[in-house]
């Protein structure tokens, strides 16, 4: 962001308007500007909430971005703050967010995970840790995002909620499968939405639609109560948002150890906040441009790739080739028991509570052929899975020995259109399709390093490209560090033009 986005800046613009928020007010506020104004007392939460509903009924119409509104919820917790005096405490106080609807437990929503098979699955009674300390922070839940079923697909588009468009082109996928909150975020509808990545999830997205995405470090976020970790630690939780410093202050008020985890990390240095401030020192950065699966990469992705190392080398940062030499097999089928089996337990789940089986005309053909296969995974391929993900940590952390940080492509191939990688079409197309924009991704989630796409320039056809930068176990500060100094470097578009 900009100095303009600075709360100090934008105070005389909040006063103008009587502490009220005007709809052009909304959009050029970050979170962390929302947050510090509502505690200064020139902003009130109320206010930010309509413009937000506003926003969506304006916008959602369109890019399908918002599944479902709890609007009674997100009034009540104002009511509730109001009365207890609270309703300016915490650093994102007052701030309108989305929850993604995969997973993730909401008070008094369903959570459907995209299927029909869970349409009508019974209301969570309680929220996620994850989501209860967002509120802790001052952020105000009225929704839900958009998600392919069970998560299995990098687009966002489902038999039970249709196609979420990328507000940049809206005949195009906003990726997935926190395509939801990726579209919703950079549609302005909320300026940070909580997000999940356990294959690229959050930062396949964030380079389609132009905004900032990282997937923090193995256990760095509570994934609890229900369960402390989703595909052995792979599907990690954060957020998508506007600039880096949201998302450096989300994760300071939502990481740390959660009552009943077996896993936990040490505590940072210093808050990630303040690492955004900090100017990296030069950094050794080994670039990754072969893709794990041979994809050739797209030649628009390629010369962002180049003008991202022209921009590294500017800032004073060392630039030098690598070859990761990882077997992407073991990689892939690692990744896909570990998936494969936590989609078996969901759906033995569901059957559980319906008593009976689930049939195929429930779930999309796609997912029905993944449930199909991993039926078949037995318990030495589990292990061997588990055992996979320890070594492709271990041989990624002597690559840090190296290297501060690794740069490479987010995706292979360009943002394709709604469609191309829906669930809902034969499993051999689905497959032959995917693999360009899971080329780079995945190999964080199996190794458990942090990982983030940060916007970084566009196609010819005006859609947005994202670059990806690695570090060691635990080093988000100094991602967020790089972050900092990139987007004061080369700011990006705020909001998408919903063309």
């Amino acid at each position: 962001m900009n100095d303009q986005s600075h709360p100090d800046a934008l105070a005389d613009a909040a006063r103008t308007n009587g502490g009220a928020c005007s709809p052009d007010l909304y959009l050029t506020l970050d979170a962390t500007a929302m947050g510090a104004l509502v505690q200064r007392g020139e902003l009130e939460p109320q206010d930010l909430l309509e413009a937000a509903l506003a926003r969506c009924d304006e916008v959602n119409a369109r890019v399908n971005a918002v599944n479902q509104r709890c609007e009674a919820r997100a009034r009540q917790t104002l009511a509730s703050r109001r009365a207890a005096g609270t309703s300016r405490d915490g650093a994102f106080a007052g701030v309108p967010t989305l929850a993604k609807d995969m997973h993730t437990a909401v008070a008094g929503t369903v959570t459907t995970n995209g299927s029909r098979s869970l349409r009508d699955a019974s209301p969570a009674t309680h929220d996620a840790t994850l989501i209860a300390r967002y509120e802790a922070a001052g952020m105000v839940v009225f929704g839900k995002t958009a998600t392919p079923e069970f998560g299995l697909s990098t687009t966002t588009e489902s038999a039970l909620w249709g196609k979420t468009c990328n507000p940049w082109s809206l005949s195009m996928s906003a990726g997935g499968s926190s395509g939801g909150a990726a579209a919703a975020v950079a549609a302005g509808i909320v300026p940070v939405a909580h997000a999940t990545d356990g294959g690229g999830s959050i930062r396949i997205p964030a380079s389609y639609c132009g905004v900032f995405g990282m997937k923090p470090t193995r256990y760095r976020t509570p994934h609890g109560p229900d369960a402390f970790e989703g595909w052995f630690g792979a599907s990690c939780a954060h957020v998508v948002s506007r600039s880096v410093r949201d998302s450096a202050l989300a994760l300071d008020v939502s990481h740390g150890h959660e009552k009943g985890s077996p896993y936990w990390l040490a505590v940072p240095e210093r808050p990630f906040a303040d690492e955004v401030r900090r100017a990296p020192s030069r950094l050794r950065v080994g670039l990754v441009a072969d893709s794990l699966t041979g994809m050739p990469l797209d030649g628009d992705i390629a010369a962002v790739l180049e003008s991202t190392v022209r921009l590294l080398t500017g800032l004073g940062h060392e630039v030098e080739p690598v070859t990761l030499a990882i077997d992407s097999q073991q990689l892939f089928v690692a990744h896909a028991v570990a998936s494969g089996t936590a989609l078996v337990a969901a759906v033995r789940d569901r059957e559980a509570a319906l008593g009976r089986a689930l049939l195929a005309e429930e779930l999309e053909p796609v997912a029905w052929r993944i449930l199909r296969n991993a039926q078949q995974h037995s318990a030495e391929a589990l292990y061997r899975a588990r055992r996979t993900f320890e070594r492709f940590g271990f041989l990624m952390e002597e690559k840090f020995d190296r290297f501060d940080v690794l740069l490479s492509p987010v995706t292979a191939t360009l943002t394709p259109s709604l469609g191309r990688l829906s669930l809902e079409q034969e499993y051999e197309e689905y497959a032959r399709h995917i693999v360009g924009s899971v080329s780079y991704t995945a190999l964080a989630n199996v190794s458990g390093q942090p990982s983030m796409s940060v916007p970084f320039g566009m196609s010819r056809d005006g859609l947005p490209i994202g670059m990806m930068f690695t570090a060691g176990l635990c080093r988000e500060g100094l991602l967020f560090q790089l972050a900092g100094q990139l987007e004061a470097a080369q700011p990006w578009a705020p909001l998408a033009p919903l063309a």
